[in-house]
């Protein structure tokens, strides 16, 4: 049997209890990576998702509950990470919330929430794993920004601020790094069918008395012009290729796979 590009490494991904955390989860999980889930969810459902990861891909997994607004959590799970695999090879800053209002109503915690979850958070996680990854020389780490990385939209201010930040931390790591084996990079999806898109187009609905299909292909066609969702399949396969050898020299990069919204 071959030997899979991944194997004997583990990766670690915020958020990676559902949608594009999960997604990217289980094509590093194909790939031979021993994978650390972290997020909410019921623990009898986050038991058998590990249980079935391992099984399905024969690695070894791990969960860890850390809160990503609480950097003493983000250190535990860095440090019972290490302590059970030895290291974080490949880190996956998924983690992320939103929230909607104009900036005057925007309520002061929820900004500092998403702040913390979406951008803070990413930062505790990088200088936590870059000890042993320098002592290696080999890592990756992967920033999950968005579209909004790039461009903005109205009412996203925290969102907007936050990706943004991430792609900014995402080029100085890569930069800080740049003559080692550790590589930065950021992915910048456009709509992906994730739970907290589902909110966007169940809100939607309500409010304009129309049905979940029809506010799904509202809210695709006012930025994406594919009118399709991405998936979280295609952007674990896009994590995949940036693990590569073949992307070695990919570094400081935001990766947009978003329909054409940026290309507009």
């Amino acid at each position: 049997m071959q030997t899979r590009p991944l194997a004997g490494k583990t990766a670690l991904i915020t958020g990676s209890t559902s949608g594009i955390g999960l997604g990217i989860a289980q094509a590093l999980a194909a790939e031979g990576a021993n994978i650390v889930f972290n997020g909410f969810g019921d623990a009898a459902q986050i038991a058998d998702l590990q249980k079935q990861t391992a099984a399905q891909f024969g690695v070894k997994t791990a969960y860890f509950g850390a809160d990503m607004t609480k950097p003493h959590e983000i250190e535990q799970m860095m440090t019972d990470t290490i302590a059970q695999f030895g290291s974080v090879d490949i880190l996956v800053n998924n983690a992320g919330i939103q929230h909607v209002a104009t900036i005057e109503d925007f309520p002061v915690e929820r900004w500092d929430a998403v702040i913390a979850i979406n951008l803070t958070s990413a930062f505790h996680t990088t200088r936590l794993a870059l000890p042993a990854m320098k002592q290696k020389n080999w890592g990756r780490i992967i920033n999950i920004a968005s579209a909004h990385g790039l461009v903005a939209s109205a009412g996203k201010s925290a969102y907007v601020a936050s990706k943004h930040g991430i792609v900014g931390l995402t080029k100085v790591t890569a930069l800080e790094n740049a003559q080692t084996g550790i590589t930065c990079n950021a992915i910048c999806p456009g709509w992906v069918l994730t739970p907290l898109v589902q909110k966007q187009v169940d809100a939607r609905a309500a409010a304009n008395n129309i049905s979940i299909d029809q506010a799904k292909h509202e809210l695709l066609l006012e930025k994406q012009p594919s009118g399709e969702f991405v998936t979280p399949e295609q952007l674990g396969a896009l994590a995949v290729f940036l693990c590569s050898d073949a992307a070695a020299q990919v570094r400081g990069v935001a990766w947009n796979m978003d329909g054409g919204w940026v290309a507009q």
